[in-house]
């Protein structure tokens, strides 16, 4: 990444975090008083936070903003024995900090310093339920569809990194013949498996998906297991999808040039922020792969995987978007900044200001824990 036609010689000076056990916020602040805000992964992320203060502030602190691609290399390379999750975790935080400062300081959406142009992104309703019977699911996706237009969802199958287990007993079977037999004429489907089965289930469930007429299978095997992917994506005519868990660039990289999926699904926040997920969707366009940025809960990660996917060469057809309103993490992701995205016609716009154009709730902030980290002399 280069950001040759901003002016160089900024120090970061500063960098504030304000957590909550799920989600916690970066503040960086460079010397000329300017700042940008950016958010770390959820779940867990009081322990990325401590991480961020112990393993990377040192490595960022007195750095020129403006060289972003060596403050991201830094932070792996010089935590060369802690791959990779929370280190990455944490360095998301810093980079979509560093993003929205300049986004600020060029008035410009992030999307635009990208390349990109902001407008809204056709999504799918994702449903994150394993508890919910074929049913329900049915009933509710058909809502959704009659009262906002939405014409693409996810729904679940199996059970997580669940051995072949199902939730219980014909679920699987049960829901991909309620939900396709009843939508796939008028929706695009797909769903999700997170890691379940070994190759000859997930192929017997693909081949009865695609019997019903849907469209994408994400996860149908261990992720560490790309042996496997790859054995069902070639078995398959339907897209087989993945890559939310991985963090690794080099590791994309192979998974990239192997072909082991149809469609790669890099989350902003755990693959370490804007700046490496930016690598590896061209590394995928470079291949002829579709990116589809993973965005599973209303934090500032859907805000993110949308501007990247009005810059990338190669976004996919939908953004993945929580059908699960009340759950907790969801409530607690809305009442964090306003405005908030709005879902119209099946397509979901956010808001176009400056770097990520939102304002974050002083209250939501207050109850937070407060921790910073300064340069030295500063």
């Amino acid at each position: 990444m280069d950001f040759a036609v901003i002016d160089r010689g900024l120090k970061i000076t500063k960098i504030e975090t304000f957590t909550r056990p799920d989600i916690a916020l970066v503040r960086i602040t460079a010397d000329s008083g300017q700042g940008g805000w950016g958010q770390i992964s959820t779940y867990n992320a009081d322990i990325a936070a401590m991480v961020l203060h112990r393993n990377l502030a040192n490595l960022v602190l007195g750095q020129d903003p403006a060289e972003i691609d060596q403050i991201n290399d830094c932070c792996i390379e010089r935590n060369l024995k802690y791959p990779w999750s929370y280190v990455n975790r944490a360095l998301g935080g810093i980079d979509t900090a560093i993003w929205d400062l300049y986004g600020k300081i060029r008035e410009k959406p992030v999307c635009e310093l990208l390349g990109g142009q902001m407008r809204p992104v056709r999504i799918y309703g994702s449903s994150m339920s394993r508890s919910i019977t074929p049913e329900d699911e049915l009933e509710r996706m058909a809502r959704l569809r009659d009262e906002q237009g939405i014409t693409a969802f996810k729904f679940r199958i199996g059970t997580e990194a669940g051995h072949n287990r199902d939730a219980w007993p014909g679920r699987t079977e049960d829901i991909i013949r309620t939900i396709g037999s009843a939508l796939s004429d008028s929706c695009e489907l797909l769903s999700d498996a997170n890691s379940c089965y070994t190759p000859d289930r997930a192929i017997h469930y693909g081949k009865m998906m695609q019997d019903y007429g849907m469209d994408q299978f994400e996860e149908p095997c261990p992720y560490w297991e790309t042996e496997w992917i790859r054995e069902v994506s070639d078995a398959l005519v339907m897209d087989v999808s993945g890559g939310e868990q991985d963090n690794d660039i080099a590791k994309w990289r192979r998974m990239i040039r192997a072909r082991v999926m149809d469609i790669i699904q890099p989350d902003p926040l755990y693959l370490g922020g804007i700046t490496h997920t930016w690598r590896t969707a061209l590394m995928a366009h470079e291949a002829g792969l579709p990116c589809i940025p993973h965005s599973a809960n209303h934090g500032m990660v859907t805000i993110f995987a949308h501007h990247l996917m009005n810059a990338i060469p190669n976004p996919g057809k939908y953004l993945e978007y929580s059908i699960e309103f009340d759950a907790s993490i969801n409530r607690e992701a809305r009442s964090l900044f306003e405005p908030q995205p709005i879902v119209r016609n099946g397509e979901l716009a956010v808001p176009a200001g400056p770097g990520w154009g939102i304002r974050f709730s002083d209250e939501w902030m207050e109850g937070a824990e407060y921790r910073v980290s300064r340069a030295e002399n500063s």
